[in-house]
């Protein structure tokens, strides 16, 4: 988020861009004066002022009409879209449109998410919205809660997150495991079996300074424990170790269904019920009824959706928003 420096802000007047905006779409001191509902002394002394803090005559007089400089034509579109967002955000900021809006989302993602949403949501996005950009902030397991109320993140979606009371949640889908191999590096039987799975060696993501890394939980309720020699903290590295090596990588099952294939592997269930805790989405309370946050939610949803619960790619129909569904 861009730092405002509030203090040499303040010291300038800020009606003043309303004047020169008045300015620019009249070209005229007297009607820029009527538009403003003030004399036309008040807006020549805004107009001197302006010349005197920009350093530019701004607007030349020709004929009857008061030209824009080159300097005032390169201010003309910032100021005009700051006062258009200093107009948004006082009336409740209702007027959303993603086809014009330009934005950049901060979304925090697990790296499962990483992998599953970003390349749908891009797609989606581009189509829809082109001014609108995600900037994915990827946070580990273990990580420190990304933070929502100030603004620095505008979603989160993973499957670990505190809820407090200024938070609001959903669980869009629960979390599957499977495990892929290389069938020219271990001739197995498909699906594997329990003794099989115990007795292979294993890659497997770990973001701390467990080997067994991100599902030694689910491994110790299930009352199990794997013989794990590779252990990296992204899905990709895991699923590379099984393309070249004679091990099987555990991973969640969704992106063992869209991934696998590309490296070779064939994918199994695995043998043993193993409980992980389900993938959310979070944001801020105040956040909740801003149409643009609650326009990305649903594009998340969507593009989630997208993916199947198989993994399969589905054909969506255009999304709706939040709003339209509520």
């Amino acid at each position: 988020m861009t730092t405002i420096d509030h203090f040499n802000l303040r010291s300038f007047d800020l009606n003043l861009l309303v004047a020169f905006d008045a300015l620019m779409a009249e070209g005229s001191v007297t009607k820029a004066a009527k538009r403003l509902k003030i004399q036309q002394p008040a807006m020549s002394h805004s107009l001197s002022t302006l010349r005197v803090l920009l350093q530019d005559e701004l607007f030349i007089r020709v004929g009857q009409v008061m030209q824009p400089t080159a300097k005032a034509r390169s201010l003309a579109v910032p100021v005009r879209k700051a006062l258009r967002q200093a107009q948004l955000a006082l009336t409740g900021g209702d007027a959303f449109d993603p086809a014009t809006e330009e934005r950049t989302f901060r979304i925090a993602m697990s790296p499962e998410i990483e992998m599953l949403l970003l390349p749908d949501l891009t797609t989606r996005l581009r189509r829809m919205a082109p001014g609108i950009k995600v900037l994915a902030r990827v946070f580990s397991y273990d990580a420190a809660e990304p933070s929502l109320e100030d603004g620095n993140v505008d979603l989160a979606v993973g499957c670990t997150f505190v809820r407090t009371s200024r938070r609001l949640s959903e669980t869009l889908y629960d979390v599957e495991v499977a495990c892929c191999f290389n069938p020219a590096m271990l001739d197995l039987p498909n699906p594997i079996g329990l003794d099989t799975y115990l007795a292979a060696q294993h890659a497997v993501i770990s973001q701390n300074e467990s080997l067994q890394g991100c599902i030694k939980e689910a491994l110790d309720l299930a009352g199990i424990e794997l013989d794990v020699v590779t252990a990296a903290p992204g899905f990709m590295p895991v699923l590379a170790a099984a393309q070249v090596s004679p091990v099987l990588a555990t991973v969640p099952k969704r992106i063992a269904e869209r991934y696998a294939s590309l490296l070779g592997l064939e994918v199994s269930p695995v043998p043993v019920p193993l409980a992980l805790p389900p993938i959310n989405m979070v944001w801020a309370a105040h956040a909740d009824s801003d149409p643009a946050n609650a326009w990305m939610r649903q594009q998340i949803r969507d593009s989630l959706a997208c993916t199947g619960v198989a993994g399969e790619k589905k054909v969506c129909a255009p999304a709706v928003t939040e709003l339209e569904i509520a």
